[in-house]
């Protein structure tokens, strides 16, 4: 670092003095070495600096002011050598007036300022002491941190205080008095502790002292005035850490007391110190304090001492029974303290304190013998030379401790005996009970399992102590030279004894350095004589069999087998020299590959036979017949010892049987097997198992004899059951019998396998089957099993599959055919069938197994059904059982511990793959491999975990084996490569990540296998097939993204290596696969399909229907939505690829379409490209085909019927369904105009159209039932098309336009034959209203359809039209030329509808587009009139619309265009004033007012309104309203041409539709103004009148007669005579006999009146009333 410019010191410090104020005492400490490093380069400025500011900023807060002397501290420390001398004085002076400016104690503060006081004083003692002397005077209390400082001088620089010391305590034994506050007591008191500490240290080190004359007496008068206040006042105090103090300065101050005045006050000091344990929980101070008054006493040679040795033992040793927490220190630091005491006193009274810590041994109390023996092994370490006469005293003491049960006791009794190992204990008698100790407790068992705690953290677990034994017997070994003669050879004592098993590893390893030190140090004792009078060890033979038993079991008792045969190869010369040579090659080896095993890894069975096979050449190498011997002899005494270790007995077995190999001796050979078959226990399996395989592997080289012994135990008095009356009662050692049987039978199984092949056959029958069936009690060949005892059961199984393994190995040889095969295979199958379904508690499945197993390969072979039956019973029988976490809920039966479970159904699974590896090498073919995967592949969708699991990794096994062994000679096809794959494929997305890595390994193997048929060689390596190792990682993943992303991935894996052939079965498996039961399976089935189909769907035309028949099968079933949409997608793809057949096939469905036929169509509709190619198909089928056909119901009855089409009808289904998905929205907008006009035409083709009796005749899978969205009785083909129309608009977003239709209730109108056409206009009114912008392609889209032969369609398309027209945005939109000639077509034709549509049309023009009238006025006019003259029109609907157009067209036309034709309009509209259709009055009536301003000026028209004028005025009571206010408005707009002004006012003031009228009154009126304009015409309106007493309607002609009567009332006298009264009469009469009689008896008393008197006459009054309340308004 450089340096630093002094103005940046300067402003770099104040800023780090500044932030030194921070709360966060990591940025204090940063502050702190900051300014450190700047003090070092420049340590006066620096401390100059932080002096000014302390000066400067006097009101600092405590921690702020705390730090920055701090600061100065660790300077002044760092650089004390570098700091001027003017400045060490400034900082003296400063230091000593922070820390005695406030005479209250501010600890923090002042105890910085005392610091740097004390970092000075290491070099500047005398000016620190000038200063602080000068605060410290007599007769004056001093400041507390005066007194501390000096106390800390004291400490910091001994050779600097002391010669102060004499003066300041001069000073400072009368300020004792004067301190009345424990404060004060409390620092004067750790000052004295200080200063005599440093005065101890000073004549400690005379050498090193300033000055060498200092004496202890110096200072002894001052100590001892100090420690008179101390004992006699201040110890009494109350305050423990005042008290504690006091008592820790006593310690020390006692050494510096003249030794009479200790002597004096020792009988008080030391009771007093003793007592103070009871007074302060804290007790390191007292014993510390108390050690340091022991050592002055003894070291003046203290009298006194003596006599308080029982209070100071019995306090002492309580104390070191207290429990030491190594988590609290002082605890530590005072036991240790104590036991310092009992050295101290040791070395003055030794006999004294054994005696008294031997006595204590003896106390049984835990805690009291743990302290005792913590003495004891303290002063066996301490007291060394004090000991040594008192060695067998304590050798003979230390037994009792020895036989203690409690751990923590016992771990310090192996403290104190590994201290006596390093001071010669053990070589003294009965050091070995010491050494047996230590392995006993190397051999304890566990306390806890593997991953248990203690509850207890003080607990001295098995665990703990024996870990603290093994270390300390090799410390023995290694460390206490003198020790190797005592251990070697007695350590080999303890390998033998099955008791010291566990402490065999740590035995075993001091052995070995024993024997090594021994050996290379070429020492005579090496070489052990085993026979040597009084040993006790055991022999060479013992030695090896324990060994050799022990490696093969490597990991047991603490991983015991490395060590045992590391042994074994120490002292190999001590087994036998001819060994040695061999060991040296073999041993290593076999450790070697224990190094690189573990318990999970060790094949057992491999290591067995690796022991074994070293045992026969270290047995061949000695060739010693004798020695061999005596080891068969010797091993078989040694079994008993294995009664609790079966196992490792049933290992011996094997090793005896190897051994009998090499005896020559047959006699000893036959006197072992006796031995052997006598002394086992026959009820243990394990056992049994082992002497059958002993004495299979002595039969390898005594075939004759073992076969001779086995038939001669098994005619044995053992075998002999009681008889007579006794047979009544079941032996009590049947059972043994049975077991012993077994024994036999499995004996006989392993003499087969071992037997000499030559040997082997010839005595099959004979000596071993024969035997082996009359030991079963039953002829097990040829007759079924009866027995129960499953012992036996299992003891057969073996051994028929052992003799058939020993017969398939003899016949690679010699031919042989096993002619029982057959019935041993039946019996195997009938065991199997007997195990309980539900559970595995034997291992009766998994013999049977391995047993068919090796049958199966012998011949004869199994005939087809044989074998089916076979691989059924076996593989049911094993899947079907629980999983093995399952619990067995058997009450009958002994519940297996889990560890035996998992075994066994290991071992059962093994079984049954190894048996399937045997049938499949028998046939490797595609057909042998498919007769062993149909029974596995029901269980790969079961609906339990471990079922398909288990089937999932059974197929993996198989197929590996199938590649393994596979040799392709000639090119074969692997036909069931698609069926396969389709199975396995859905499980790699199964729910089980076990059962996904298995699925995957299954088809990497498939994949492997076709190459191989493909040509290729085994170690060859296709990319595409070895990515499946990369999507199997990734399958590991939960992530359903990842894994259906995984499954896409190995879906073009498999479409790459897939052939064609096999991919039409790989399609159809996985459309199986779709309703898997899991649900993420049938997800990744749908994900792989859709990725085949994408891949290799081109060349799939010819099953396209046969996939959708599937599929529409397989939704009806599945139940799971996102693979329903995957199934969507699946038939998506197939239309993108085949769309015609696609297309063909889902039309031939039946209909109407069931829901699942509905959902396939609407999966074409989410791809706008398909969707939009099958519309325009449909579009144009649709615009062609015939819709419907006449057929006749009934042969009786008249009339033909309309009867829909199928294609059409299903094509607008498809159409319908199609738009219901959202994603067709990008195909309906474009067509939208094609869509509406060929719905709309299809509709007009539907309305009145009946469904085919025989619809589905014709269908694909006519004979489904229809179900889901419609039924054949609630399906419409009407209904079909307004419904597909419906779903088009919403689609085309024409919300208004839906709504409006629905508030019209327009969709039920067109679907009714009565009113389909309003509810078309209702339909074209919105499109016009509310989707103009379409319309132009609507109309070029519909105008072909107006020239159908289908008169329906005309009438729809027409009906569009003439709506379209009612509205002005044809003309915006340029349609009006197009619609007119549209129009002024259908005028002519031939249908009644049409024409009347047309006409309306026409007449629509004058309200849509009023401008456009007079362009086509000739047209519109000549349409009208032809309309009005129309013939053929029975419901005069044509007239009506012309009439009502014409009225419409009046308002917009010119005079010029109508002016010569009003006549001949008024000519043909007067016929229909008085039609009893109420619309056609209205319409004339209203043609009629609309007319008359044509008519205004023109004479002949004034005449033709007189000649209607009286018709209107009796209309005006018309029943009808709408024709009421019809003639109001005509009379009141005609009014100008009638001639009358009076009439005319009339008219318009009074005749207003809205407005009632009283209607007597007006015509009252009305007839004297007609009296008196127009006189001339009187005859002419009474002749017209007098017409209308015959109307039809009674209003009318009541009218007509009040008229009469009014006129003829009216009339003046002159004018009677142009009156033909006897017409008036006439008419009256027929009037009054008509049905309906309305007349008023007034009307007709005035009417008759008025015919038979020629006066003029008024009413009465009165009359008049009475006509006025009878009248009907109107």
């Amino acid at each position: 670092m450089g340096v630093i410019e002094e103005t940046d010191v300067e402003q770099v410090t104040l800023a780090l003095l500044d932030a030194a104020n921070d709360k966060d005492a990591g940025v204090q400490e940063q502050v702190r070495k900051s300014i450190l490093t700047l003090g070092n380069q420049q340590p006066d400025k620096v401390l100059s600096i932080c002096q000014d500011y302390l000066v400067k900023h006097s009101k600092l807060v405590t921690g702020h002011r705390v730090v920055v002397l701090q600061t100065i501290e660790l300077v002044v420390k760092s650089k004390i050598d570098d700091i001027s001398y003017i400045k060490i004085k400034s900082i003296i002076s400063l230091a000593s007036d922070e820390m005695t400016r406030s005479k209250e104690v501010a600890a923090d503060w002042q105890q910085a300022a005392s610091n740097i006081l004390v970092a000075v004083g290491n070099k500047y003692i005398n000016d620190i002491m000038e200063e602080i002397l000068s605060k410290f005077q007599p007769g004056v209390l001093p400041h507390f941190f005066v007194v501390q400082t000096l106390a800390s001088l004291s400490d910091s620089n001994v050779y600097g205080m002391v010669p102060f010391l004499s003066a300041i305590l001069g000073t400072m034994l009368p300020m004792l008095s004067m301190a009345k506050q424990d404060n004060m007591k409390w620092v004067f008191s750790s000052a004295l502790f200080r200063f005599s500490e440093s005065i101890l240290e000073y004549l400690a080190n005379l050498d090193k002292a300033p000055d060498p004359t200092v004496r202890k007496d110096t200072f002894s008068s001052e100590v001892f005035a100090a420690y008179d206040m101390l004992f006699n006042s201040w110890l009494q105090t109350r305050e423990p850490k005042l008290r504690l103090t006091v008592a820790e300065a006593l310690g020390s101050m006692s050494h510096l007391m003249a030794h009479d005045k200790l002597e004096e006050q020792l009988p008080k000091l030391i009771p007093t110190i003793l007592s103070l344990y009871k007074k302060n929980p804290e007790h390191y101070i007292i014993s510390k304090s108390l050690c340091q008054v022991l050592d002055a006493s003894v070291n003046m040679g203290s009298r006194v001492l003596e006599t308080q040795m029982d209070s100071l033992l019995s306090t002492l040793h309580q104390q070191v029974c207290s429990p030491v927490d190594f988590n609290n220190p002082p605890t530590v630091k005072n036991h240790n303290e104590v036991l310092r005491c009992f050295t101290i006193l040791a070395n003055t009274f030794p006999d004294r304190l054994m005696v008294f810590v031997l006595q204590r041994l003896e106390n049984s109390n835990e805690r009291n013998r743990m302290g005792s023996l913590a003495v004891l092994r303290h002063l066996i370490n301490s007291t060394t030379s004090i000991m040594e006469t008192k060695k067998l005293l304590i050798l003979a003491s230390i037994r009792q401790p020895l036989a203690d049960h409690s751990n923590k006791v016992k771990k310090r009794v192996v403290q104190v005996i590994s201290a006596m190992a390093h001071h010669g204990y053990l070589e003294l008698e009965g050091g070995d009970l010491l050494v047996r100790f230590i392995i006993q407790h190397c051999a304890l068992p566990d306390t806890y399992h593997r991953g248990q705690r203690p509850s207890d953290p003080e607990e001295v677990t098995n665990e703990a102590l024996r870990s603290m034994c093994d270390n300390t017997l090799h410390l023995f070994t290694t460390t206490v030279g003198r020790l190797t003669d005592v251990l070697w050879p007695m350590l080999l004592c303890y390998l033998t004894p099955a008791q010291y098993s566990n402490a065999t590893a740590p035995l075993c390893k001091s052995l070995i350095l024993l024997a090594n030190k021994k050996r290379a140090a070429q020492e005579s004792n090496f070489i052990i004589d085993f026979t040597a009078p009084g040993s006790n060890l055991p022999s060479q033979y013992i030695l090896m069999t324990r060994l050799l038993v022990n490696a093969a079991f490597p990991f047991r008792c603490r991983g015991h087998g490395t060590p045992s045969l590391s042994l074994l190869h120490a002292i190999s010369p001590n087994i036998h020299p001819k060994a040695e040579e061999l060991w040296d090659t073999e041993i290593p080896k076999l450790l070697s590959h224990l190094e690189e095993s573990t318990l999970e890894t060790l094949d057992k069975k491999k290591w067995e036979n690796s022991l074994l096979q070293f045992l026969s050449k270290t047995l061949v190498t000695i060739d010693d017949g004798q020695w061999s011997c005596q080891l068969v002899v010797e091993a078989t005494c040694y079994l008993s010892t294995y009664s609790n270790s079966l196992e490792e007995k049933s290992f011996l077995y094997k090793c005896i049987g190897v051994t009998l190999q090499q005896c020559t001796n047959k006699e000893l050979v036959r006197k072992q097997l006796q031995e052997i078959l006598i002394s086992a226990r026959h009820n243990d399996a394990t056992e049994r198992a082992g002497v059958a395989m002993g004495i299979g592997l002595c039969a390898s080289s005594h075939l004759d004899g073992t076969l001779a012994k086995l038939d001669e135990f098994g005619k044995s008095d053992a075998f002999k059951k009681a008889s007579g009356i006794f047979s009544l009662l079941k032996d009590k050692n049947d059972v043994d019998v049975e077991k012993m049987k077994s024994t036999l039978i499995l004996c006989y199984g392993y003499v087969a396998l071992h037997a000499p092949e030559e040997q082997l056959l010839a005595r099959l029958d004979n000596d071993i089957l024969r035997n082996i069936s009359k030991h079963f009690n039953t002829k097990v060949l040829g007759i079924k099993v009866e027995t129960k005892d499953l012992t036996m059961k299992l003891s057969l199984i073996q051994s028929v599959g052992l003799i058939a393994k020993a017969i398939n190995t003899c016949v690679r040889k010699q031919g042989y055919m096993f002619s029982r095969k057959q019935e041993l295979m039946g019996v195997m199958m009938d065991f199997i069938k007997a195990e309980p379904a539900d559970a595995l508690r034997t291992p009766v499945r998994q013999l049977v197994m391995s047993t068919s197993a090796n049958l199966i390969n012998l011949d004869p072979p199994l005939t087809e059904n044989e074998n089916f039956d076979m691989l059924k019973t076996c593989i049911n029988g094993v899947y079907g059982l629980p999983s093995l976490e399952a619990a067995d809920k058997s009450k009958d039966e002994e519940v297996l511990d889990p560890q035996q479970r998992e075994t066994l159904y290991t071992d059962t699974f093994s079984a049954l793959h190894e048996l399937l590896h045997n049938v499949l090498a028998r046939d490797l073919s595609p057909d042998g491999l498919q007769a062993v995967f149909k029974h596995i592949e029901s269980w790969l969708s079961s609906r339990q975990d471990h079922e398909r699991e288990r089937a999932v990794r059974t197929t993996a096994e198989i197929l590996q084996f199938y590649l393994n062994s596979l040799s392709v000679k000639n090119l074969v096809t692997f036909h069931n490569l698609g069926a396969l794959l389709g199975r396995l494929v859905p499980r790699c997305a199964d729910p089980n990540p076990g059962i996904r890595r298995a699925a995957i390994d299954c088809i990497y193997a498939l994949l492997h296998i076709q190459l191989r048929y493909e040509g290729f060689s085994l170690d060859y390596r296709d990319d595409s097939v070895e990515s499946l190792l990369t999507v199997r990682e990734k399958l590991n993943d939960p992530d359903h993204s990842i894994l259906y992303r995984s499954c896409s991935d190995l879906a073009k894996i498999i479409s790459k290596r897939l052939p064609q052939q096999q991919l039409n079965t790989l399609i159809f498996m996985l459309f199986e696969g779709l309703v898997d039961y899991q649900s993420n399976c049938s997800r990744a089935s749908s994900v792989i399909l859709n990725t085949l189909l994408k891949n290799r769907g081109a060349g799939l035309q010819d099953l396209v229907p046969e996939m959708l028949e599937v599929l529409h099968n397989r939704l009806q079933v599945i139940a799971e939505e996102q693979v329903k949409v995957a199934v969507a997608q699946s038939i998506l793809i197939l239309a993108t690829q085949h769309l015609q057949a696609v297309i063909n096939t889902l039309i031939s469905y039946p209909l109407p379409f069931d829901s699942w036929s509905c959902e396939m169509w609407i999966a074409l509709g989410a791809d706008s490209t398909v969707a939009r190619q099958i519309m325009e198909m449909i579009i144009e089928k649709l615009n062609v085909m015939v819709p419907f056909v006449d057929k006749k119901e009934f042969m009786l009855k008249p009339g033909m019927n309309k009867v829909a089409t199928s294609q059409p009808l299903a094509m607008t289904c498809a159409l319908h369904e199609m738009m219901l998905n959202g994603h067709s929205e990008e195909a309906v907008v474009p067509l939208f105009s094609q869509l509406f006009s060929a719905l709309l035409v299809r509709m007009g083709s539907s309305v009145g159209v009946q469904l085919p009796k025989d619809i589905n005749s014709n269908s694909i899978g006519a004979e489904r039932k229809a179900s889901g969205k419609a039924t054949a009785a609630n399906f419409d083909v009407c209904g079909v098309a307004v419904e597909a129309l419906h779903i088009l608009l919403a689609r085309a977003h024409l919300d208004a336009v839906v709504k409006a239709l629905d508030q019209d209730a327009a969709w039920d109108k067109m679907k009714d034959s009565q009113q389909h056409t309003a509810g078309v206009t209702l339909l074209s009114r919105a499109m016009a209203k509310h989707a103009g912008p379409r319309l132009p392609a609507i109309v070029e889209s519909l105008c072909p359809s107006l020239n159908n032969i289908y008169e329906c369609q005309r009438v729809t398309v027409t009906a569009f039209f003439s709506e379209l027209l009612n509205h002005h945005v044809v003309t915006e939109l340029m349609m009006m030329d197009v619609l007119m000639n549209n129009m002024m077509e259908r005028i002519s034709d031939p249908c009644c509808t049409v024409r009347m549509l047309a006409i309306r049309g026409l007449g629509n023009v004058a309200v849509g587009s009023p401008e456009k009238v007079n362009k086509y006025a000739k047209e519109l006019l000549a349409a009208m009139s032809s309309g009005m003259e129309e013939k053929d029109d029975p419901g005069k609907h044509i007239t009506l619309e012309a009439m009502s157009g014409l009225s419409k067209v009046l308002l917009y036309l010119d005079q010029k265009n109508v002016h010569l034709l009003v006549v001949y309009i008024f000519m043909k509209i007067k016929p229909f004033l008085e039609n009893e259709n109420d619309e056609i009055r209205c319409a004339s009536i209203m043609l009629l007012g609309n007319l008359s301003k044509f008519g205004s000026g023109e004479p002949v028209f004034k005449d033709q309104i007189h000649n209607v004028l009286v018709s209107l005025l009796l209309h005006l009571s018309d029943p009808n309203a709408q024709v009421v206010k019809a003639c109001k408005y005509a009379m009141r707009v005609c009014a100008p041409v009638v001639g009358s002004e009076q009439i005319t006012a009339m008219f318009q003031n009074h005749l207003h539709e809205e407005k009632s009228l009283h209607y007597g009154e007006f015509i009252n009126d009305l007839i004297k103004y007609i009296i008196q304009d127009f006189p001339g015409m009187l005859n002419f309106y009474h002749v017209t009148v007098v017409q209308f007493f015959k109307s039809n309607w009674a209003e009318i002609r009541a009218s007509a007669a009040m008229f009469i009567g009014f006129l003829l009332g009216n009339l003046p006298e002159e004018y009677f005579s142009h009156m033909n009264m006897g017409t008036v009469t006439k008419g009256s009469i027929c009037s009054l006999r008509g049905k309906r009689q309305l007349l008023s008896l007034p009307a007709l008393l005035l009417l008759l009146l008025s015919c038979t008197s020629c006066e003029p006459a008024s009413l009465p009054t009165g009359h008049t009333q009475h006509r006025r309340t009878s009248c009907r308004p109107h």
